[in-house]
């Protein structure tokens, strides 16, 4: 398993997050289990992040993909009724490119949100979730300041418009921990066997370890609305935000 494989599969997604269309094979293929490619660009889903949507296309029959499943191998779940390819199958892969684009967007607006927050507020991460242009933030936040929501909008949508750039990149286990403030979320969720980290710059604004697919510029992202500051405990507060 990593930031290049899961099990048989080599992870196209992460290589390139543009890409949409690919050629691949059909390595295992059951109803129950779901269907391995050896090379897919199918974000499988992890880190608050939703798995992708599309179709594999092949000898003029379309198997519909409705999630994945990660286990010893990384599954496509294919919609209930729709036929299996057979094993050795040449197939096309196609994602969703609207959902893909959306959730992208989406979760490079909630790395400035985190980055912003943890800057100007000096607070963590406990948690988060998102959708396709929509998402929720939870922050270690004991004290918020009486105008926090509408400062925060601001602050959020000046980093975007700066035009900052995505870099995406992959360290050994050793360098990417040795960088300051790596870990962003209250507690360390990376695996204590993976030796690879994958780490998404937002260039002079935010530096973390990740593992889902972002646009190449904070100006993609589109205009960030902050909906709600809501206290979920004494300490930890909410941030619902979603694209304008």
């Amino acid at each position: 398993m990593g930031v290049t494989t899961h099990g048989r599969t080599s992870r196209l997604d992460l290589a390139d997050p543009t890409l949409r269309e690919w050629e691949c094979t059909v390595l295992a293929a059951d109803p129950e289990t779901g269907i391995v490619l050896d090379r897919s660009a199918f974000y499988p889903g992890g880190g608050g992040q939703p798995p992708d949507h599309g179709v594999l296309l092949w000898q003029g029959v379309q198997t519909r993909i409705a999630g994945t499943r990660k286990g010893d191998e990384l599954y496509l779940i294919p919609v209930e009724g729709d036929p299996l390819p057979p094993v050795g199958t040449a197939v096309t892969g196609a994602v969703e490119d609207e959902r893909r684009t959306l959730l992208m967007r989406t979760h490079s607006g909630l790395h400035v949100l985190c980055g912003v927050v943890f800057r100007d507020f000096g607070a963590l991460v406990t948690g988060g979730n998102m959708e396709p242009g929509e998402a929720r933030m939870d922050f270690n936040l004991p004290e918020v300041p009486a105008d926090f929501k509408a400062r925060l909008e601001a602050l959020v949508n000046d980093e975007v418009t700066a035009d900052r750039a995505v870099d995406v990149r992959v360290l050994p286990r050793a360098d990417a921990l040795a960088l300051p403030d790596i870990i962003r979320t209250q507690s360390n969720l990376i695996p204590p066997d993976e030796q690879e980290i994958r780490i998404v710059d937002i260039v002079g604004l935010d530096v973390q370890a990740d593992g889902g697919t972002h646009v190449a510029s904070t100006a993609q992202i589109g205009r960030v609305q902050v909906v709600k500051v809501e206290s979920k405990g004494r300490a930890n507060r909410r941030v619902r935000v979603r694209l304008a």
